[in-house]
């Protein structure tokens, strides 16, 4: 209910034509993002009507919480003399966004609206992948040459702040625009005014090639505990800076991928009730027919032991417990590793350490679940010869499951493919097929089938 009273008051506002110092006594005291969720439930008229009345730099950073889509819409019918500035006052990775969602020709048309200048490294950014480090740079920061003084550089700080995403940290070039340094703010304000940044600059930059993986970037990035990553070019020439904002969305982006996948489906491009039925049909049905080919195995491996069924039917009685607890020990398994890869803590070259460890622990808890195993059998009153086969099985079952999901996560990642596809379905089904066998194998061996 209270969120619903400003709405209704911004609403009415509008329409009795209020002038903007009325609108702006309502919605000043709201962060822009509550502004850009008030005009999400505004109808389009209203939408430019309260655009109009927001001061430039408070309406460019509403835009930047709604999809491009609704970006393009609200600029392309505002007036272009209250577009243009709001174009132009939104962060450049934002603008890049919004220019690579639409229409060619509506971008051509938007990017029209900017510096020739400012244009051109627009234009740079667009030319790198999605999900790249150089796809998420900000062309907003603030550069400076290393034979400025430290008074100079303030001096310059002052004037190009209002401009840049972040003013935590200058960069350092040269000439050619190589990056040399980040200087902080706080290095700046200790230093003595007349200290040429020469001296202060140690050329240990931590940086990120315009190509590397988001991923990767969020990592370094929480890693030393930057506000910003700068981005270089091949040549080392720095073409824009991540801010620690931007790489938020990278991590909760991958983290919602690595659930959809562990959960044996294709991420969704949208929210989950603006994606079409059609569409969530098409994100699941391939998994699932790649997982019921699959399971196929479980059937035929049933009927290559039908006979060791029929001698011994109380087999059957444990076959949903055997493979149930494989799948959970599989699926326990890939999503620790999982997690590992994605925060950096594991790689391909510690394999052998994470298979020694996996089975170290699959045998204990492969130990620990034949006991349960076994009294579980004594309870359902099974056969004496029984018991022994069903708790040997359950070791054998958990141990190649830990194995089993240990191994196919780094391997793919090894292939630079994504480990979360190793989903918790496809290694249950996985070791369905492969556990039964042994279950029935063991069998014939310790009954004498």
């Amino acid at each position: 209910m209270e969120k619903l009273d400003p709405i209704a008051s911004i609403q009415t506002l509008l329409k009795e034509g209020s002038d903007s110092a009325k609108i702006l006594e309502l919605v000043g005291p709201l962060q822009p993002y509550d502004v850009s969720e008030i005009i999400r439930q505004l109808d389009h008229q209203d939408q430019l009507a309260l655009m109009r009345s927001l001061p430039t730099d408070v309406g460019a950073e509403t835009l930047e919480y709604l999809e491009p889509e609704m970006q393009y819409r609200i600029l392309h019918h505002l007036e272009p003399e209250v577009a243009k500035p709001l174009l132009q006052e939104m962060s450049s990775d934002t603008v890049v966004d919004l220019l690579l969602a639409i229409h060619p020709n509506q971008a051509a048309a938007l990017k029209e609206w900017l510096p020739t200048a400012y244009r051109e490294r627009i234009d740079t950014l667009m030319t790198f992948p999605e999900n790249t480090a150089g796809s998420l740079a900000s062309v907003d920061y603030i550069a400076v040459r290393e034979g400025w003084t430290v008074r100079r550089t303030l001096e310059h700080i002052r004037k190009v702040a209002k401009e840049a995403d972040v003013v935590t940290y200058a960069y350092v070039v040269d000439a050619q625009g190589r990056l040399l340094d980040v200087v902080s703010l706080r290095e700046l304000i200790l230093a003595d005014p007349e200290t040429r940044l020469s001296e202060l600059v140690t050329h240990d930059v931590i940086s990120v090639g315009a190509y590397t993986d988001q991923e990767e970037a969020a990592r370094i990035l929480a890693q030393y505990g930057f506000l910003a990553l700068p981005v270089v070019d091949n040549d080392d020439r720095l073409i824009g800076v991540i801010t620690v904002e931007s790489l938020f969305d990278v991590v909760e982006e991958e983290a919602t991928e690595d659930f959809y996948r562990l959960g044996g489906s294709e991420p969704l491009a949208e929210s989950y009730f603006r994606t079409p039925v059609r569409v969530l049909y098409r994100k699941r049905i391939i998994w699932l027919l790649v997982l019921f080919v699959a399971q196929a195995y479980t059937s035929t491996v049933l009927r290559h032991f039908e006979d060791t069924l029929s001698q011994v039917v109380a087999l059957t009685f444990f076959i949903p417990l055997l493979i149930g607890t494989g799948g959970n020990t599989g699926s326990q398994t890939v999503t620790t590793l999982v997690r590992g890869l994605a925060v950096g803590e594991i790689g391909f070259k510690d394999l052998s350490r994470v298979v020694g460890r996996e089975l170290l622990t699959g045998t204990l808890l492969g130990l620990t679940l034949a006991v349960a195993t076994w009294i579980r059998a004594y309870i359902l009153g099974v056969s004496v010869e029984l018991a022994p086969v069903v708790a040997v099985t359950a070791l054998f079952i958990v141990v190649w499951a830990s194995l089993v999901a240990a191994v196919l996560p780094l391997l793919l990642h090894r292939l630079r493919l994504d480990p979360a596809v190793v989903s918790g379905p496809f290694i249950t089904t996985v070791v369905d097929g492969t556990g039964l066998f042994m279950y029935f194998t063991i069998a014939k061996m310790l009954l004498g089938l």
